[in-house]
């Protein structure tokens, strides 16, 4: 064996051996999150030279063991099989207080702590005792006002969106996009029906609803969905499945948006027309169809496509934007997703973007294909968004032949 061969393969075995120590961590990572986001604050606003009375320390300690204990239970109650509301309810809102909690504790705790060492203000302990008030009022308002945001009912986006390929009568299209409505545990008819009222207000030639519809079965959160059937466009109202419809008997979910007046685009299309010129509306089952074992569910492209004219632009729903690699193979002229909600908490959306090539906005991929990733009209779990707002999404298609606007 030649010096270079064995060079080489002593680095194969060391990136296996790397890859292997990484795959043993992520096996791991569910045991370690929870202990790291109940642990660092704990540490950072208890015991890092605060010196608060005994019995402050004792009873904030044994409110985070408690939460570290209670979170998982509640969780897996609430979103195991036995779906149960309050304990999913309760559950969320300690996940997203204590991310919030743990993100500022990090920060602040290194960074406050840093100035005003170099500023010299206080002792040891004054320090100490500042982070602490700091990191808890930072969270307290950061939580009071993601709740307001998650809650309301989103801000219009509106974004001009040029296609090459688009005749001119289609020029000025409107497409109205919402996605990730996220119907759960807490009942948001109300918030439902306000949602359907502002798509209305939009005079929408085509409103599309990208997945994830909601957190439980159709029978569980008809109520919640019910205001989709007042939803009204000129052309059509077409929808694909999310990944959380495979929680939760998707053919039910698509059987009601059916009963709805929607047009489950199931590996399937349709036909926009108007002033005389074509667009191919396109959609396929979210990419985790297949391994839900459903039957004839799938992601496919080709039958979604499968009898429409090549030349024809073609706009195409699919729930999550790593689909776009496939979309960008098959010449795809405009991608719309969801499934990020932008990240939802601040700083999750890094954690996105090891998943998704692209987390929020406009985005091209390859050489004809964009991407529209909206942020979502609902949430998730807990009930917060900070920095990352939801949004009912306007896109009005351009033509390059449009002769003026209109």
């Amino acid at each position: 064996m030649t010096e270079t061969s064995s060079t080489r393969s002593a680095a194969q075995e060391e990136q296996g051996a790397s890859r292997t120590r990484l795959q043993r961590l992520m096996r791991h990572l569910p045991l370690i999150a929870p202990f790291l986001l109940w642990a660092v604050p704990c540490w950072v606003l208890l015991h890092t030279g605060q010196r608060w009375p005994l019995p402050v320390t004792l009873i904030g300690t044994a409110l985070f063991v408690l939460g570290l204990a209670g979170m998982p239970l509640a969780m897996a109650r609430g979103h195991g099989r036995r779906q149960q509301d309050r304990a999913a309810i309760v559950g969320d809102a300690l996940l997203g207080g204590i991310w919030v909690l743990f993100t500022w504790s990090v920060l602040l705790g290194v960074l406050l702590r840093l100035v005003l060492t170099v500023a010299g203000v206080g002792d040891g302990q004054g320090r100490a005792r500042i982070v602490t008030w700091t990191v808890l009022c930072t969270a307290a308002v950061l939580l009071a006002w993601g709740y307001a945001e998650a809650r309301r009912v989103p801000r219009v986006r509106r974004l001009d969106v040029p296609l090459p390929r688009l005749g001119a009568g289609l020029d000025g299209t409107r497409v109205v996009l919402i996605t990730d409505t996220h119907y759960g545990p807490l009942d948001r008819a109300r918030w439902s029906a306000r949602v359907c009222e502002t798509v209305n207000s939009l005079e929408a030639d085509l409103v599309c609803h990208t997945g994830d519809i909601a957190d439980g079965t159709a029978e569980r959160r008809r109520a919640q969905a019910a205001p989709l059937g007042t939803v009204r466009a000129t052309r059509a109202r077409v929808y694909v499945t999310g990944n959380h419809e495979y929680y939760s008997e998707a053919q039910g979910w698509v059987d009601l948006m059916d009963e709805l007046g929607w047009e489950p685009l199931r590996n399937r299309h349709l036909l926009l027309e108007r002033g005389g010129d074509t667009l191919v509306v396109a959609g396929v089952d979210d990419v985790t169809a297949e391994s839900s074992g459903l039957a004839g569910h799938r992601a496919h492209l080709a039958g979604a496509l499968q009898g429409a004219d090549p030349d024809l632009p073609v706009l195409l729903l699919a729930h999550q934007p790593k689909f776009v690699d496939r979309a960008a193979a098959h010449g795809i002229d405009l991608q719309l997703s969801g499934h990020t909600h932008g990240g939802q908490i601040w700083p999750f959306h890094h954690l996105v973007r090891l998943d998704q090539p692209a987390v929020a906005g406009l985005s091209r991929h390859g050489a004809r294909t964009l991407l529209y990733t909206s942020r979502g009209t609902g949430f998730w779990g807990p009930p917060f968004r900070v920095f990352a707002p939801s949004e009912i999404t306007l896109l009005v298609l351009r033509s390059p032949e449009r002769s003026t606007s209109p």
